[in-house]
């Protein structure tokens, strides 16, 4: 078991577990009421320290600035979730022993918080006559996760493309002229009867469609971030503290009383 003087050093410190895995950091320890002696460790785990869970502090060492316990850090993760208040209740304290596998040998063990002050509670071994009021403060963050994946994709499509174009043609016109004094020496320059043919080639135009790859764009992804506003809604607990008169009313004196 550590000794007392070396475990209020760990305060505030990393817990590892077996394997050298961050569970989280050590914000309290719990001492036994009858030998003051060190036994849990209140650990603050999951996102921004929101949850705490006790580990027994009988088998854990300093390495570096760390402190290693020899449990899994799922195994402390599970542990029974106890309020974090200046006792842990017989019952409270049953649970914690099973689940990490330890045998609870005492009937009447019950444990008190030592946060490096004095005048934490009126039954811990070192106490002044101040009473300490704490309160649970929320502590809101952002955490990164991946919404979506947007990716490119090229693929070839085919649409019918329409263009009209004018084309030319050649057609066959018979033009007769009558004989007349100017074409008279054209007309009789031949025989005077004979069989003969006259060819005129005719042209036009058509078509023609060629096809070639062009380059339109470039396109590419990028990323913009907006900013936006999301309500955050969570149950924090204070203490309170009362003032009562044990002569005027015989009752007992209350420490503190919890919301």
């Amino acid at each position: 078991m550590p000794d007392i003087d070396t475990v209020r050093g760990w305060q505030g410190r990393t817990l590892v577990d077996r394997d050298g895995s961050r569970i989280g950091s050590i914000d309290a320890i719990y001492l036994d009421d009858q030998t003051g002696q060190p036994e849990w460790a209140l650990v603050n785990t999951g996102l921004f320290g929101t949850k705490s869970s006790f580990v027994p502090l009988a088998q854990a060492t300093q390495t570096g600035d760390e402190v290693r316990v020899p449990y899994d850090k799922q195994l402390v993760k599970d542990a029974p979730r106890v309020d974090a208040d200046q006792h842990l209740s017989e019952a409270e304290e049953q649970q914690l022993w099973r689940h990490y596998g330890l045998d609870y040998d005492r009937t009447t063990r019950r444990r008190a918080t030592d946060r490096g002050a004095v005048g934490r509670d009126t039954s811990g071994p070192t106490t002044d006559d101040a009473m300490t009021r704490s309160e649970e403060e929320l502590r809101v963050g952002t955490a990164q996760r991946e919404r979506g994946r947007v990716r490119l994709r090229k693929y070839v499509t085919t649409e019918q493309v329409q263009q009209t174009l004018p084309v030319r043609r050649e057609r066959v016109r018979v033009e007769r002229e009558p004989i007349t004094d100017a074409n008279l020496d054209a007309a009789t320059s031949g025989p005077e009867l004979s069989e003969e043919e006259h060819e005129v080639i005719l042209r036009e135009e058509e078509p023609v469609v060629e096809k070639r790859v062009v380059p339109r764009e470039r396109v590419r992804l990028d990323k913009d971030t907006v900013t936006g506003e999301e309500q955050v809604a969570e149950e924090i607990r204070k203490e309170q503290i009362d003032v009562q008169d044990e002569n005027g009313t015989g009752g007992r004196h209350e420490r503190r009383r919890r919301r």
